[in-house]
């Protein structure tokens, strides 16, 4: 059940060129599953949407990762909010697409640009309650610099026997030892066991509406493909 509240928030420190880590102090504890998103509260009509990158073992303090470029109004408004007035008022949680902590199948995360905060909480819940079952992490963006927690996922994927992370990028020079291109693509060539993995994914609109449509074409059961903007696609 999501719940009204105002949170002291200031901007924690900035991710990458165009992305800034948002850190909320909650008025209470507050239970949230992975994988579910806040409202940020603008106005009485005017509610956006934010994925909470924190895993839910933190009640009391969640953490955002905001994109926002200067032709991003719908963002750059939020963290102005956070500048001006060192609160923010939200609304969670909220989402369907939550991780399936009980589900002993394989987990795929798949994740372009800031989409990666959805994935960013399930990897930490899943790491935490349940390590022996097998994930992979795909996350898509322009470039290595567009990845701003690359190195930390490198490590934990050296430290971790079941998890496995993969990222793609659309531009790379000639020492790049991951994919190019599109993130689902390097899915639909990596992972052999797809049509008996649970998809989880946030993105673009768009970018998952393509997802789905070819993974079903693959044999992927709708069932089985987790992503909150399923719901308006």
């Amino acid at each position: 059940m999501s719940q009204q509240m105002t949170c002291k928030a200031d901007i924690s420190r900035q991710l990458a060129d165009a992305v800034w880590e948002v850190r909320l102090q909650l008025p209470q504890p507050v239970e949230f599953k992975a994988g579910q998103y806040l409202m940020v509260v603008m106005g009485e009509r005017d509610k956006r949407p934010f994925s909470i990158a924190s895993c839910p073992s933190d009640k009391s303090e969640w953490l955002l990762h905001v994109g926002a470029t200067p032709d991003n109004s719908y963002a750059m408004e939020v963290l102005d909010k956070v500048r001006a007035d060192g609160e923010l008022e939200i609304d969670a949680p909220d989402g369907s697409a939550f991780y399936r902590q009980e589900s002993t199948q394989p987990a795929v995360l798949i994740a372009g640009g800031t989409g990666f905060s959805y994935a960013y909480s399930i990897l930490q819940q899943h790491l935490r309650l349940s390590p022996e079952r097998s994930l992979s992490l795909y996350w898509g963006a322009k470039s290595l610099s567009d990845l701003y927690l690359h190195d930390e996922l490198e490590r934990l994927a050296s430290q971790y026997e079941h998890f496995d992370y993969h990222p793609v990028v659309e531009d790379a020079d000639n020492d790049w030892s991951y994919s190019i291109g599109l993130v689902h693509h390097a899915v639909m060539a990596r992972q052999k066991n797809l049509p008996d993995c649970e998809v989880y994914m946030a993105g673009r609109f768009e970018m998952v509406r393509v997802i789905r449509d070819d993974f079903v074409a693959k044999g992927v059961p709708l069932d089985n493909l987790y992503g909150d903007a399923l719901s308006f696609i």
